[in-house]
């Protein structure tokens, strides 16, 4: 990663710059640019791609981008796989691709703990593995594309905390704590809510990312405690719809100035977080760039391919790669927190979805 090179520039010439390096220049690390010191070129090869499920409407989102972002960046992608949230089918898709002439591999694991294995074996074929979203627990990537997710957990938790004036009653609808996403998001919203809002109390509802979880124990807590009035849902994609659905059949959808509003704050930016915004049924969500997650996992497949290396620092596409232990390399992208006051913004990906 080299200061003040023209990654950016890169990307959007790849078909004319036969090598990164080309474009970049060495010195200090910091930017996007590849340092010179990586393995030779290996002269690209095929890009095989699983998809890590098809049933929430952010991945649904980020599966659409794909094959767009391969196009601009003049990437050969295999057609994509969909392990459908199962990591032996994971496995076996990985399998599949690499036998079928993948040189790197782009995946999204939901159970970060169960793909060591076939991460090591990736390695031991010198196959380079980009993530997206999610962090493994263990094993060799070349990088992870993702957003800072103890910083989604810490928003939300300031969000409600000073809306609700630091009193009252959250249900927090946990993703899978089998997930690096599901721990990172839940531990920094309790840690958030203890240090800063002990007056506010977390019911904390484990759900696998499941919205038919998230409702029940919505309509559980409701029945027990009908004065709650905060929830963080850390998922929007498989929280939204249910969870509205259940608020007006009680009647709960109502204005911010009405004592039975219920603060309500999301994770993941996609088009129907933003309309529900507009219009008062939600308050706010943390915008998850399907659309950058996409473009720059596909980057930088390309670049491993290429025989270029990255290092710690900031980045010209407003983002930061930072060290997470071992020498594995994360991108943390930016994931703005949208409220009423910037919902429109055309910048945000769920506003440009067609």
């Amino acid at each position: 990663m080299r200061r003040g090179s023209t990654a950016t520039a890169c990307v959007a010439l790849f078909t004319a710059c036969l090598t990164l390096t080309a474009c970049g220049s060495s010195g200090s690390s910091g930017t996007t640019a590849p340092s010179e010191g990586g393995s030779a070129a290996a002269g690209g090869g095929k890009v095989g791609i699983d998809f890590p499920r098809a049933d929430t409407d952010f991945w649904n989102s980020y599966n659409k981008y794909v094959p767009q972002m391969a196009t601009e960046l003049g990437i050969d992608l295999m057609p994509p796989t969909n392990s459908q949230n199962d990591v032996a089918k994971l496995v076996s898709n990985v399998q599949a691709l690499t036998s079928q002439g993948a040189k790197a591999i782009v995946m999204a694991p939901q159970d970060t703990g169960a793909i060591a294995t076939t991460l090591d074996q990736l390695d031991s074929k010198k196959i380079p593995v980009v993530t997206v979203d999610t962090r493994p627990d263990k094993g060799k990537t070349f990088m992870v594309v993702r957003a800072d997710n103890r910083a989604y957990g810490e928003k939300a938790c300031k969000f409600l905390g000073d809306q609700l004036k630091g009193k009252g009653k959250v249900v927090e609808f946990q993703g899978s704590l089998s997930s690096v996403n599901g721990r990172d998001r839940s531990e920094a919203f309790a840690e958030c809510m203890k240090a800063n809002y002990p007056g506010i109390t977390v019911f904390a509802e484990p759900t696998e990312w499941e919205g038919t979880k998230a409702s029940a124990a919505l309509q559980t807590r409701l029945t027990q405690h009908p004065d709650i009035n905060g929830i963080y849902m850390q998922a929007g994609g498989a929280f939204l719809a249910p969870t509205l659905q259940l608020l007006k059949s009680k009647n709960l959808i109502v204005p911010p100035t009405d004592p039975k509003h219920i603060f309500i704050v999301s994770n993941d930016g996609i088009p129907q977080e933003l309309k529900a915004i507009r219009e008062g049924q939600i308050d706010a969500t943390v915008s998850q760039p399907a659309d950058t997650y996409a473009k720059w996992a596909l980057f930088y497949a390309k670049a491993a391919l290429e025989g270029k290396t990255f290092a710690p620092g900031a980045t010209d596409h407003d983002s930061t790669i930072v060290d997470v232990g071992g020498g594995r390399l994360e991108d943390q992208l930016p994931a703005p927190l949208v409220t009423k006051d910037n919902v429109d913004d055309p910048n945000l990906w769920g506003n440009q979805v067609k």
